[in-house]
């Protein structure tokens, strides 16, 4: 019994931490006039455009987001040379017909690389930039380093 209830108490505590958890995706936002606003910023500050897809349900996007804003260098990073833009991916908006114009996504969250004006530079699977339970802090540097402003990728 005692078993029972401590098992139960810790899965009420992680669900009362999951339920705390702030929200990063909006599914009322409209994808499509986001990117013309976050274009146009880019080109004024020369910076590329990520947009990060996924939703509040998914423990990795969490985890992704955490990971960019708790490694310095990372930040650093994205502050200096992109723009992210999130896309909300849920059941309450799957926002397919913005994301029909970009290459399908095998899992979340994923990362659509853009260049200032909005044109597709790269797909990439967040996955190949984990480690372990969580992201390789290398492995995002050059990631990023190779699609900041100015690069020949």
């Amino acid at each position: 019994m005692k078993a029972k209830l401590f098992l139960f108490m810790m899965l009420l505590s992680t669900l009362s931490l999951f339920a705390q958890t702030e929200k990063l995706f909006d599914p009322t936002e409209d994808p499509f006039e986001d990117l013309k606003v976050t274009v146009d910023e880019a080109t004024k500050l020369n910076k590329r455009i990520i947009l990060d897809v996924g939703g509040d349900w998914c423990v990795w996007c969490h985890r992704i987001d955490a990971f960019m804003h708790s490694t310095e260098e990372i930040e650093s990073l994205l502050d200096e040379h992109f723009i992210i833009l999130k896309i909300n991916f849920s059941k309450e908006n799957k926002n397919e017909k913005f994301l029909s114009q970009y290459p399908a996504i095998e899992g979340y969250p994923h990362f659509f690389v853009l260049e200032k004006d909005g044109s597709l530079l790269r797909s990439q699977n967040t996955g190949e930039l984990e480690k372990d339970k969580d992201y390789d802090k290398d492995k995002f540097v050059a990631f990023l380093e190779k699609w900041k402003p100015g690069k020949n990728n």
